[in-house]
């Protein structure tokens, strides 16, 4: 019997797609069964279906009116139980008015008296809920209580994934199911009768089309070549996840699979967790080349629209490539520079409803192809080849690095070459790699560096200050992301509250707000790093006390200095120079509390601290909102020629600092 399968992705941010999932498809595809993955608010999905049952009983009732172009109307009616939807979508002196009200009122109670979830509504049989980071628990939690209501009562759920193999008692705690830990890489763990193992299935990437959603790596191969890494670092999970290394899984014959069913992808994404650990290193290489990632491989975009059609005139997952078709058309539409031919274009949309994916039709979509494909083919015919890329995206262990395996990476299309730099007691190996690599001929390099854990602050400042002189070295190109510790066990593994113990509150914010205002990464550029850093330790420590809102606006803070503005940068300094030790030694205490809050400051405190505490009041709305304190003074700042900016820029080179040394050497 063929079975109703629900895969369900909870609604966190994740730059990748489930890979988990993606092979579940494969497999249930493969035995028959009617697949649906959705990524989203779950109630947005139980209206979504109930759109769709609502919409068939009023073409079986009326069937003169394109009912599916009314889609949004009927969505927003069912959903808000507003008359003014409901008297757009009741045609008057119609011979069916009465019954097309009652089917709307109906499907309306249907969703408000949740009917759908009454034992004989279910239309799921099997439902599968993947996981990913700790703490993502709370949205994980509940996306799995809502969704195993709408299984049917002999189905099966389950659920999988990283949260879900670390922390399986709370899983059960908090859902009442008991989770699947690991990998599927047995026969016969879904169903008795099957010998295919899941975990070794080629990825079914249609599903990435069902959804909204759009991962930030995409149009790239996923996978991996290797299992495990070997190592057992305590801030990382993989020895639980993955605990057998597995030393080499071809991937050019998946690829080939990929590219018959789903069309080709341009980059090569790997997930492999200690890849350099493999005893077949050179036959992954080989493996890389052959499959078409050589260094300098280029690739010619497919016509993925062109594609999508082919896969709905044989009514391959329609609810993907509905949507698959209906971006590219709007992406080809909103890219018309010509008027005559944007307003021609606009009207064959317009009258197929294909500007709401909710209207849109297979039949539709295919018309509206045909109509508008001789002008659409000239844009496809101008796309030029663009280079291909390999990421082995969690990184490569430098301490196993040769200057043999360094020549063999340069032979691929990697970029960036990620190198793991976690802490500074890889320093001499991690120097080596990238030297081994740069004279190999790779240039572009970045990697995560991991803060919070048992480093001091200062260790972060040394390992991005090395990766910035090593730019200037070499002439490379280093992308550094700190990454901040998060524990995947205990009492902080459900927030992002943890603080390491040899760093504060304060100090975190410091930096997210320094990787705030250099948009997450820090690259080549000693100037640029020295200026968001600090020159030295003293003025990097100065950076870390100083208030958020002015390190994210720190040149207009600057800038206020010269306006003789009571919050310019100077005047923040002065306050914290003019307390006496004691009082400084206090000041600091209260602004190193977790609990601290700027906003409700301890009145009863000596004047001078009051005074220096009030500089941390979060002043954003002050900033960007019109009638804010500030608002007219950062108009006016922004309205300087760029020349003086420049000037502003240059004149305040080195962060004005006060002398409190709090390094790990006292």
């Amino acid at each position: 019997m063929r079975r109703n399968v629900l895969l369900i992705e909870p609604n966190y941010r994740t730059k990748f797609p489930p890979i988990g999932l993606m092979k579940l498809a494969t497999y249930f595809k493969n035995r028959g069964d009617n697949v649906v993955f959705y990524k989203g608010e779950i109630k947005n999905f139980i209206l979504e279906r109930i759109t769709d049952k609502c919409i068939r009983a009023l073409e079986s009732v009326c069937a003169d009116i394109n009912w599916r172009l009314k889609h949004d109307s009927i969505f927003a009616f069912i959903k808000t139980r507003k008359k003014e939807h409901l008297n757009k979508l009741v045609p008057q002196d119609n011979d069916c008015e009465t019954l097309i009200t009652d089917w709307l009122n109906q499907y309306k109670d249907y969703y408000w008296k949740k009917q759908y979830l009454n034992p004989s509504e279910r239309e799921w049989d099997w439902i599968g809920v993947t996981t990913m980071f700790t703490f993502y628990f709370d949205i994980t939690v509940k996306t799995i209580n809502e969704v195993k209501q709408l299984l049917k009562p002999t189905g099966t759920i389950m659920v999988g994934g990283v949260l879900a193999t670390l922390q399986p008692d709370k899983i059960l705690e908090a859902t009442g199911i008991q989770p699947k830990c690991g990998l599927l890489n047995k026969p016969g763990e879904i169903d008795a009768d099957s010998s295919e193992i899941i975990d070794t299935l080629p990825l079914d990437y249609s599903i990435l089309e069902e959804i909204d959603y759009r991962y930030e790596m995409s149009n790239a191969y996923y996978g991996s070549l290797t299992k495990g890494c070997g190592r057992n670092c305590a801030f990382c999970a993989v020895q639980k996840l993955e605990p057998d290394y597995v030393h080499f899984m071809p991937m050019s014959t998946r690829i080939k699979v990929v590219n018959e069913h789903y069309g080709e992808q341009r980059d090569l994404l790997l997930m492999d967790n200690n890849v350099l650990a493999s005893e077949k290193f050179d036959e992954i290489i080989d493996d890389i080349i052959s499959a078409g990632f050589h260094k300098g491989a280029t690739f010619l975009e497919t016509d993925r629209l062109a594609f999508a059609i082919s896969r709905l005139e044989k009514k391959e997952n329609v609810r993907a490539y509905i949507r698959c078709a209906q971006r590219e058309i709007l992406t080809y539409y909103n890219g018309i520079k010509d008027n005559d031919l944007s307003f021609k274009v606009y009207k064959i949309l317009l009258d197929r409803g294909i500007f709401s994916i909710g209207s849109c039709t297979p039949e539709a979509i295919i018309e509206t192809y045909h109509l508008i494909k001789d002008e659409y083919d000239k844009m496809i015919v101008k796309r030029r080849p663009r280079q291909r890329i390999v990421d082995f995206n969690q990184g490569v262990d430098a301490r196993l690095f040769t200057e043999r395996n360094a020549k063999r990476l340069a032979e691929i299309a990697i970029s960036p070459l990620r190198i793991a730099f976690d802490s500074m007691d890889v320093e001499k190996e991690y120097l080596q790699a990238i030297r081994w690599s740069a004279a190999a001929g790779i240039k572009n390099f970045s990697n995560y560096l991991l803060y919070n854990f048992n480093d001091f602050p200062e260790d972060l400042y040394e390992r991005l200050k090395i990766n910035v002189e090593l730019c200037a070295e070499l002439d490379l190109n280093i992308y550094s992301f700190p990454m901040k510790y998060h524990p995947l066990m205990g009492q902080y593994s459900h927030d992002r509250d943890y603080i390491g113990k040899h760093w504060n509150r304060k100090y975190i914010r410091a930096i997210q707000a320094i990787m705030n205002a250099t948009k997450g990464s820090v690259g080549r550029g000693q100037s640029f790093f020295y200026k968001a850093f600090g020159r030295n330790l003293d003025e990097y420590y100065t950076l870390l006390e100083m208030p958020d809102t002015f390190i994210i606006y720190r040149f207009f803070f600057e800038w206020l200095d010269k306006k003789k503005h009571k919050l310019g940068m100077s005047k923040w300094v002065k306050a914290i120079n003019a307390m006496t030790v004691k009082e400084q030694e206090l000041f600091f205490s209260i602004l190193h509390d977790k609990n601290f809050n700027a906003s409700n400051i301890d009145k009863s405190l000596p004047n001078r601290i009051v005074n220096a505490l009030s500089f941390y009041k979060n002043r954003r709305d002050d900033i960007a909102k019109e009638g804010g304190e500030l608002y007219a003074l950062k108009k006016e700042f922004d309205s300087l020629p760029k020349e003086q900016l420049n000037y502003i820029k240059e004149s305040f080179a080195g962060t004005i600092i006060f002398k409190r040394d709090r390094r790990k050497s006292n």
